[in-house]
């Protein structure tokens, strides 16, 4: 199953997240969880939404209020994409560092460099 498909009713998810229903409607109200919704506006949660609740509860249990764990929550999720944002940037830094090389050898090779003129014959 996948991580982020929205497959449990909030029964089921507070249930596997160790909660009450309501707590994870209140959670829903302060925008610090986001259930998928069918159609017909049935909550859904996925196993990452479970993960998540989870993760409020340990906080919560560790004494930070609410905005608190809101706030540890966006700043994990500003790590989570600054970090694939330095894995891209490496990943294009690589690919610069390979072609500038790759340029370097062929100047090395026909033993002309940028900026200088070809020598003239007989001098």
């Amino acid at each position: 199953m996948s991580e982020t498909r929205a497959v449990f009713v909030i029964s089921v998810a507070a249930e596997l997240a160790g909660m009450h229903p309501q707590t994870l409607r209140i959670y829903e109200r302060k925008g610090l969880i986001d259930p998928f919704r069918t159609p017909g506006g049935t909550r859904r949660y996925s196993q990452e939404d479970i993960d998540r609740l989870q993760m409020i509860q340990d906080l919560t249990g560790q004494g930070l209020n609410l905005e608190g764990v809101r706030q540890v929550l966006e700043l994990q999720e500003e790590n989570s994409r600054l970090k694939k944002k330095l894995a891209l940037l490496r990943e294009q830094l690589a690919i610069l560092e390979k072609e500038a090389l790759r340029r370097i050898d062929a100047r090395e090779r026909t033993g002309r460099h940028e900026g200088s003129k070809p020598r003239a014959r007989g001098s």
